[in-house]
């Protein structure tokens, strides 16, 4: 569970924010416990200082119900190493999640592990269909439209093969999720059905939508 932001773009640590009474990091922490043997959460160092918490009144982080926390790196692919690296050696399927996605449910959790405990594909990740026309534009200059048929919005949790994974990190590679690390070793990777109600928390008008979208994912 990778919640090892600072929140730039939201304004603050946005992974122990109160929504619906609960931190943020709390819902994907429960979400991803049904559907695994153990709970890996990765937040920033300073959060496990003495005495380190969010700074903004949220809970501290060993209240957020994972198993282990650890401290994250400079980078999305460092903190998710960091966590790889707390996670058992006999685990054969690791799922990675974005924290600031609370509202994944369990049943797309059970999806992407099911997916790959399946066969055929060392990962899988849920997509939602691009609704929105997209237009490539260069310098405030629209250059082209672009064709959306095959295109679709990658989300988390998204679940792989432990081995597959941990090679496809070695190399130190970087990446905005790691299913693109999987493809640049070759590494296949299938997709599932998204859920379009299970939004990232980017901007402080998200955690307002979540709130309003809560009754149906609340259990």
């Amino acid at each position: 569970m990778v919640a090892g932001g600072s929140g730039r773009r939201f304004g603050g640590p946005k992974q122990y924010l109160h929504l619906a009474g609960r931190p943020v990091a709390a819902w994907s922490v429960d979400a991803a416990r049904s559907a695994s043997d153990g709970v890996v959460l990765v937040v920033p160092a300073d959060d496990l200082r003495p005495g380190g918490a969010d700074g903004r009144g949220g809970s501290p982080v060993r209240d957020l119900g994972a198993d282990r926390i650890v401290a994250g790196g400079a980078t999305r692919s460092d903190s998710v190493r960091a966590g790889l690296a707390a996670v058992p050696a006999d685990a054969d399927i690791i799922v990675v999640h974005d924290a600031a996605r609370p509202l994944a449910g369990p049943a797309l959790f059970s999806a992407v592990v099911d997916a790959v405990r399946s066969g055929g594909a060392d990962g899988a990740i849920p997509v939602v269909p691009v609704a929105d026309t997209l237009k490539r534009v260069a310098d405030g200059w629209v250059r082209e439209t672009v064709d959306r048929e095959g295109l679709v919005s990658v989300q988390t949790p998204q679940a792989f093969v432990a081995a597959t994974l941990r090679a496809a990190h070695r190399g130190a590679g970087e990446g905005t999720d790691d299913a693109s690390l999987l493809e640049r070793v070759g590494a296949t990777v299938r997709t599932v059905d998204g859920d379009p109600r299970n939004v990232k928390l980017t901007r402080p008008e998200d955690l307002r939508m979540a709130e309003s979208m809560i009754g149906p994912v609340a259990r």
